[in-house]
């Protein structure tokens, strides 16, 4: 999976709700998707923020790479800051987002595997 970390100019983050159907639905995301074969994770990452935010990405880069089993599934997330695009963030699919510090932002809300990405963002201050 491809993850971006979408800064804005103050120092938050956005975050999207999960659609409650969905594994570890009604928790907070850093929004993403799919890496489809073939392409790179940049690829994807911009496709996937394309898709789902109506932005493209001018510049990004490589935070944390995480690899978290649950009991049903095994994710491995491919996770990057992005610090440049153009266009106004707005969920295609109608899920809730918000701009969070990181220092708001409460674990227990997160899915487990999205944890060491918050202590990345912490640490990074």
């Amino acid at each position: 999976m491809a993850v971006g970390v979408i800064l804005n100019p103050q120092g938050e983050v956005l975050v999207s709700r999960r659609h409650a159907h969905l594994h570890q639905g009604g928790l907070w995301e850093f929004p993403g998707g799919k890496i489809h074969t073939g392409e790179t994770v940049q690829e994807a990452l911009s496709r996937e923020l394309s898709e789902e935010l109506a932005i493209l990405v001018t510049h990004a880069e490589p935070l944390i790479d995480i690899e978290h089993s649950y009991p049903d599934r095994h994710v491995r997330l491919e996770v990057w800051t992005v610090r440049g695009y153009t266009g106004e963030p707005a969920h295609q699919d109608g899920q809730p987002i918000d701009w969070l510090r990181p220092e708001s932002m409460d674990p227990a809300c997160f899915p487990a595997a999205n944890l060491p990405i918050i202590h990345a963002l912490l640490k990074a201050g």
